[in-house]
């Protein structure tokens, strides 16, 4: 990454139960971003996740229980913002990426290229899901309350600078977190980038877990819908 050296980044990783991973995917953001600054938002997990990400090198910022992932992540900007030289550029991702983490590198350079405010990484490869009923929902929401049709509105993949980061803070609770960040971030004016990735991660299938899960979604994507009206 040709500018990573002139400009500071933060990487904020969103975690909860991820103890089997994390260490893997801390690994490839550092390699990726020598000198970033990596913090771990860990939701509450009880598997040990908060203590393999410290192992590793990361920064965590955890509360005694789930707060969700909007919550939480809201909290570990926080923290970060906090810090006496904060960063130029921010890039937020899932904990689950393992090695896959390390493709990420485009997003921080278009952001840093100024193709774009906020860059969301689509999946080259799609994993696991199930019959996009949650994803396309999202999309609705989104295109109802901002005008933007995006092809990624859930993933969790993003880079920005960091005024775009304070504009969009606090983030939706629960997984309405890019939903609403979407949302915020294009009524204010910012431009939306989106960039194919060969990432990885642990897809929810069609299990009663994983229709569960989704349902979840909805109702936190309903939540954004009724609070951006």
């Amino acid at each position: 990454m040709e500018s990573s050296e002139t400009k500071s980044l933060a990487v904020l990783i969103a975690a909860r139960n991820e103890a089997d991973v994390i260490a893997e995917t801390v690994a490839s953001l550092a390699a990726a971003f020598p000198g970033a600054t990596l913090w771990v938002a860990d939701d509450g997990s009880d598997d040990g996740t908060a203590d393999v990400a410290m192992a590793a090198g990361a920064k965590v910022v955890r509360r005694g229980r789930p707060h969700g992932k909007g919550g939480n992540m809201t909290a570990c900007a926080e923290a970060m913002l906090s810090d006496p030289e904060p960063p130029d550029l921010v890039l937020l991702c899932d904990g689950d990426l393992a090695g896959s983490a390390g493709h990420l590198a485009p997003l921080v350079e278009a952001v840093e290229a100024d193709e774009c405010d906020l860059a969301v990484a689509m999946f080259a490869k799609r994993v696991g899901g199930g019959f996009g009923f949650a994803l396309g929902f999202s999309a609705w929401v989104i295109r109802r309350r901002c005008g933007a049709e995006p092809q990624a509105p859930i993933s969790g993949q993003r880079a920005m600078r960091l005024e775009v980061l304070r504009a969009v803070l606090p983030f939706a609770p629960a997984y309405g977190m890019e939903t609403g960040m979407t949302i915020d971030a294009v009524r204010a004016g910012y431009r939306l980038g989106e960039y194919e990735i060969d990432l990885a991660h642990k897809a929810t299938g069609k299990t009663l877990k994983g229709f569960i899960h989704r349902f979840r979604q909805l109702l936190d994507f309903a939540r954004v819908w009724w609070s951006r009206r």
